[in-house]
């Protein structure tokens, strides 16, 4: 018969692995057979659905095949945690009270994570340097162009010495005494089912399973040292302000050996004399007389490569609408192309309007 683990831990088909585990863990200490009032049949099920369902390739096969026979499913027909080594097989007289369901998931977890066969690899700890973060200033013409910039950072930086291995280069490498070489170390660990060793990670040699014969009298034993890190930052044309730059591997140094981190920087662009930055285009403000205005004028704009362009003012024209110079603002950053430059005119009026003036705009409908 096809079972519905989904129904047996009360969870949707869709649910995430923390809603499996976290309804795992409820029907395991409602039901666990050594509680009053528990169900071992119950109890068996809930094991069953949770080492298929908090198995990622499991689940799916699952889902695809269900467990009708043939299917890799339910076949066992006996103690799910038969072949594990528990202590205490029928997991009798153990104290329920008081007993650890925190971790009660990963402790599953570890049990049949690993259920697939072959042969363990030594798992290591690879400690990767922080990733940094720091800002450069630079103004618009850097970022039309393009330019390429030193920054200068302290960080941790790999030890010369040991060539960021932590021991004398001369003296070579020594299989470490806590995990004979391993990179493991076995805990043992009480839980409701009684007390089982589980595979930690050598902590006196994070999991390499060799130590330094002799260790670096520099770094003593890090594989890095407080220096200063020198970075040539080329600054793509049309960068904006506030973006953040990646430079792979320029961040704090791993320890023995390990990778950098990522340097992150923060681009600031100082304000122009004659233009603002909006996207890829470029505002001029410029003051025209209210002759201008009504009777249109060419005129000539400055452009941040340093030339004239002129263009027309027509008569009549919108103050409140830009003249809009196409392909003069920045380059488009990544893509080919540029801006435009976007004229902004703004009305000269004379404060005291007398005369033949006066007379004029008095005219003016």
């Amino acid at each position: 018969m096809n079972k519905d683990y989904y129904k047996t831990l009360g969870v949707d088909k869709n649910a995430s692995a923390e809603e499996i585990k976290k309804a795992f863990r409820k029907l395991a200490h409602q039901h666990h057979p050594d509680k009053e009032h528990g169900d071992e049949a119950k109890f068996k099920e809930i094991n069953e659905a949770y080492q298929v369902l908090s198995d990622k390739n499991k689940r799916e096969y699952y889902d695809r095949f269900g467990t009708e026979p043939g299917a890799g499913f339910g076949q066992a027909g006996g103690n799910p945690f038969a072949g594990f080594g528990f202590g205490g097989q029928n997991m009798g007289g153990f104290d329920f009270n008081g007993a650890d369901f925190g971790d009660l998931g990963d402790i599953f977890e570890s049990l049949f994570g690993g259920m697939g066969g072959g042969q363990r690899q030594k798992r290591k700890t690879y400690r990767h340097g922080s990733d940094l973060q720091t800002a450069i200033e630079l103004n618009l013409e850097d970022a039309f162009y393009g330019a390429v910039k030193e920054i200068r950072i302290k960080t941790a930086v790999t030890c010369d010495a040991c060539r960021g291995k932590g021991g004398d280069p001369a003296e070579g490498m020594a299989a470490c005494s806590t995990c004979n070489g391993r990179g493991e170390v076995n805990e043992e660990r009480r839980t409701i089912f009684g007390s089982f060793s589980q595979v930690k990670i050598c902590p006196a040699c994070q999991g390499y399973g060799e130590m330094p014969k002799k260790i670096c009298s520099v770094c003593r034993g890090v594989g890095r040292v407080s220096g200063e890190r020198k970075i040539s930052l080329e600054i793509l044309p049309g960068i904006s302000d506030g973006q953040m730059v990646q430079v792979k591997g320029a961040g704090e140094a791993g320890e023995r050996g390990n990778p950098a981190g990522e340097l992150y920087v923060k681009i600031k662009i100082k304000p122009h004399h004659v233009f603002e930055r909006s996207g890829d285009d470029l505002v001029i403000k410029k003051e025209v007389k209210i002759s201008d205005i009504l009777l249109g004028k060419e005129i000539e704009l400055p452009t941040i490569e340093g030339k004239l362009i002129k263009t027309e003012i027509e008569p009549g024209t919108d103050l409140k609408s830009n003249i809009r110079i196409k392909g003069e603002g920045m380059p488009r950053f990544g893509r080919s192309g540029r801006g435009d430059i976007l004229l902004n005119l703004i009305l000269k009026a004379p404060k005291k309007p007398g005369g033949k003036l006066r007379e004029a705009l008095e005219d003016l409908d």
